[in-house]
């Protein structure tokens, strides 16, 4: 055990079961491995693999290995953020179909709590840890799973002392920054996985946390590294360059709340009216402008309520996709990425600019407004800069910015071809590595539905706004409107 765990002997390979839905890249296949290994061996441990490279896939197939083997007799239990909930639902109905999934949270958790035991894995977030304490303690765990668990970087939240006494067989922490800011985080990771293992908090401040920090000692660091790294898997993107395809495609659904979903809703139900009165009286081919103009408010209220010059917009403070924007940008350039961020509002991109401003983040920016456009490009490109904001009308062509490996379009266009042609500013002769193209959509809105259009009819919005001259055919029929304007969804 202390060779492998030193690195000195290779992981025996697991086997796959057909259950998984996947055809893993062979950095995932060595994940599972040691995932296993150390559940083979009672120990816990940090999947700390960058952004994107896939560490909840190679969870759930950890988590269907243990049900095909019989092990799974009591449920696996994933805390997360709420934002990524709907995301590991998803991923486990698509990879581990096998797998019976409950998502609990919401005001009718309570009526579904009796049967979590019925359940191979149960997700919630991190804010009901605290607040159902007694369930969570009551309850027994095959393995208990913290994604993005910077989330109790701090051990003396409630959620991180909850977490800490839970009743589990195995814990794992998933991180792409298990450390942000001091190493009193490292400490706070390993007391929820192995409680004593790096002493006491005090003792480890006095043994580690003030020679290391405040004194530079690398002996100490050194120490400390030869304790912690065992039971830490870090992959970087870099590393696995080579296992990866060109382009990587992720849409990531954002799920609205609250008083933005309420917003949404109200829109669509006026837009749905007026809608349906220009086509009783203007048939149509002729009701093209009100309908573009109904599709643009809702699509509006998906980015930011604040786009929206409406009175009953201006009383919604928040925006879930902002949110997941700005919860993601700070791991991604920690780790190094140099990312296009892609809008078709430029309004929208003062807005992101303002929060940028809020985490001092550099950026430089490109509108069909900006002066001096080489200058720009070159920041980007220089290196000094390492993120780029770009609407799509002044950056979809004509650049090219081969230094990105990270593509993000904040709102999804009409055209695929389009949004195409604006990752290719990094996708493209001159690239050495592969780049990860992120796509923002509001889950269960418009935007989710502007994806399955772009499926269904490739077509559909080839010559929206240029050469529609001769064409005979409306923009959209009167059954692509009616999917387009359905309510909310789930």
């Amino acid at each position: 055990m202390v060779q492998r765990l030193s690195g000195r002997a290779e992981l025996p390979e697991v086997a796959l079961p057909a259950s998984v839905m996947a055809n893993l890249r062979p950095y995932q296949q060595q994940g599972v491995n040691w995932l296993q290994f150390l559940r083979e061996y009672s120990l816990s441990g940090i999947l700390a693999d960058d952004m994107g490279l896939g560490k909840t896939l190679q969870t759930l197939a950890h988590i269907q290995i243990e049900k095909d083997a019989g092990r799974l007799t009591d449920p696996a239990l994933i805390i997360a953020p709420v934002s990524l909930m709907g995301n590991w639902r998803r991923e486990a109905e698509r990879f581990c179909p096998d797998l019976r999934c409950l998502v609990h949270h919401g005001l009718d958790r309570h009526d579904a709590a009796d049967s979590m035991a019925q359940h191979d894995i149960v997700i919630a977030p991190y804010s009901l840890l605290h607040r159902d304490r007694e369930r969570w303690l009551k309850a027994k765990w095959h393995l208990v799973v913290l994604d993005e668990a910077q989330n109790i970087k701090n051990a003396n939240t409630h959620a991180a002392q909850v977490a800490s006494e839970l009743q589990a067989r195995h814990r794992l922490c998933l991180s792409g920054t298990p450390m942000e800011n001091h190493l009193g985080e490292i400490w706070s990771l390993f007391h929820f996985l192995m409680p004593g293992f790096l002493g006491s908090q005090k003792r480890f401040t006095e043994v580690f946390r003030n020679p290391i920090e405040k004194q530079g000692d690398p002996e100490r660091l050194q120490e400390l590294r030869a304790r912690v790294t065992p039971f830490m898997l870090r992959r970087t993107k870099a590393v696995v360059a080579h296992e990866l395809p060109p382009k990587v495609e992720t849409v990531m659904r954002v799920e609205l709340a609250g008083k933005q979903a309420d917003l949404y809703e109200t829109i669509r139900l006026g837009m749905e009216k007026t809608v349906r009165e220009a086509l009783n009286t203007k048939g149509l081919a002729k009701s093209q402008i009100t309908i573009l103009d109904a599709l643009l408010k809702l699509r509006q209220v998906c980015c930011d309520p604040h786009l929206l010059k409406l009175d009953a917009a201006k009383k919604v403070k928040t925006s879930a996709k902002l949110e997941q924007l700005m919860e993601m940008l700070p791991e991604m350039l920690g780790e190094g990425r140099r990312i296009l961020l892609f809008s078709q509002f430029t309004s929208m991109l003062s807005l992101i600019e303002d929060e940028l401003v809020k985490r001092k983040i550099k950026w430089v920016k490109l509108t069909g407004q900006s002066q001096h456009r080489d200058a720009l490009i070159e920041q980007f490109t220089s290196g000094a800069v390492p993120l780029f904001l770009i609407s799509l009308k002044a950056g979809g062509v004509g650049l090219n910015l081969p230094q990105a490996d990270t593509v993000i379009h904040y709102d999804p266009w009409w055209n695929p071809a389009v949004e195409n042609q604006a990752t290719d500013r990094a996708h493209r002769i001159g690239q050495t590595q592969s780049v990860w193209v992120v796509k923002l959509v509001a889950q269960g809105t418009i935007e989710e539905r502007i994806l399955a259009l772009q499926e269904r009819k490739a077509a559909l919005a080839e010559s929206m706004y240029s050469g529609s001259v001769g064409r005979k055919q409306p923009l959209f029929s009167e059954s692509d409107l009616a999917e387009l304007l359905k309510p909310l969804s789930v």
